[in-house]
């Protein structure tokens, strides 16, 4: 395979992919409607995304999956398709339900049925599935033993409860790593479109024999994601924050916890799922398989910045997150030989030391909050 699309091209995960890709020697397409949540108004000029992919040798091509003629014309000669194109952020997908049903689901839908009834040459097709889909994710209970709790209840969060429990016995239970074959029971719109995308790429590979691998990203992180869109990625809306000298408002006690994968192994993890026979027909979580806590989080911010800015341990949370996840990564280990190398103090110091590059931007994080506050969703 030397021909390769991906959709979603300019993200942060697609542009870093189709960098690394570029020195292999592959042929790289992106397609990307450079959306200007995440590229600004001006990408020339306000995203450094773009930049990263815009001189590199790729071929850029400006549109959505949610067109036809576009996805039939970005297909031919392409031997391997990574899709990577939607909306991301649990948060926002709980009121704009329309739009990112119509981009994950329909433009997922939409390839599908270009890649079922259009004469192509793809061997390959690799998904951006996330870790959203397992909703709380898979604990212990010394009682009922491996449980999935259910969506946190709103009125015990109101009254400073804000871990999970038993759904048999109502019991305490014991954070342990999510693998495979972990209950799927998302608790946003965003998780139920992943679980939908995973769900449609893997039965049309049973069905059309294009190899298709699922791969159920954890937290990404690392230098060049948007540091102005306020509706994904903690580390850049901490960052923004800390840089605007602003308070950072911490959501419940701190001590949610997730799985933060740095994006240089995201990338080798998604060329090896690309290239690796073994990955066929398979779905894999990509993370580090290391809890970190949001208190922490901050804390390593603050002291790689140099700026003392006041952590509000605010008590505030939002309806649709979860509260703890990390990924069991052992099956990625024997399959695909997928082994994380850079360390969460060496991705945080790599990662700031990018963001020192970059001019400071607006902090929107308040707008974002009084948009899920007039839904109902924060409190």
């Amino acid at each position: 395979m030397k021909n390769i699309l991906i959709t979603g091209g300019a993200g942060f995960i697609g542009s870093n992919l189709a960098i690394k890709l570029l020195t292999r020697g592959y042929n790289v397409t992106i397609l990307d409607n450079l959306s200007e949540q995440i590229h600004g108004k001006d990408p020339k000029t306000t995203s450094p995304l773009y930049n990263n992919i815009k001189n590199s040798g790729a071929a850029f091509v400006k549109g959505s999956v949610t067109d036809r003629k576009t996805l039939e014309q970005v297909i031919e000669h392409q031997d391997c398709i990574v899709h990577l194109a939607a909306e991301t952020g649990t948060g926002q997908s709980m009121y704009e339900i329309e739009r990112y049903c119509q981009t994950n689901i329909m433009g997922t839908a939409l390839l599908a049925d270009v890649l079922t009834n259009k004469k192509h040459n793809v061997e390959k097709v690799v998904v951006a599935s996330s870790r959203a889909i397992y909703g709380e994710g898979k604990y212990f209970c010394k009682h009922c033993g491996d449980v999935y709790p259910s969506a946190r209840e709103d009125k015990a969060m109101h009254e400073g409860d804000f871990e999970c429990k038993c759904p048999v016995c109502s019991s305490d239970v014991e954070l342990v790593a999510t693998d495979e074959n972990s209950l799927i029971h998302p608790t946003s719109v965003y998780g139920i479109n992943k679980q939908n995308q995973e769900q449609m790429i893997m039965l049309l590979g049973n069905t059309l024999g294009i190899s298709s691998t699922a791969l159920r990203y954890q937290n990404v992180y690392g230098p060049t994601q948007s540091l102005s869109n306020p509706y994904t990625g903690i580390l850049s809306v901490f960052s923004t924050q800390i840089r605007n000298e602003h308070p950072l408002n911490i959501f419940e006690d701190g001590n949610e916890s997730r799985d933060f994968v740095f994006i240089d192994d995201v990338t080798d993890a998604t060329i090896l799922a690309i290239e690796k026979k073994q990955s066929t027909g398979e779905i894999f979580n990509i993370g580090t398989g290391i809890s970190t806590s949001v208190n922490d989080v901050a804390k390593e911010l603050i002291a790689n910045y140099g700026i003392n800015v006041p952590m509000k341990i605010s008590g505030n949370y939002r309806l649709g997150d979860i509260r703890h996840n990390f990924a069991d990564i052992s099956k990625a280990d024997k399959l695909l030989d997928y082994k994380p190398k850079i360390s969460f103090a060496e991705g945080i110091k790599r990662f700031t030391s990018w963001v020192k590059t970059q001019d400071v931007t607006e902090d929107k994080y308040q707008s974002s909050i009084d948009e899920m506050k007039s839904k109902g969703l924060y409190k």
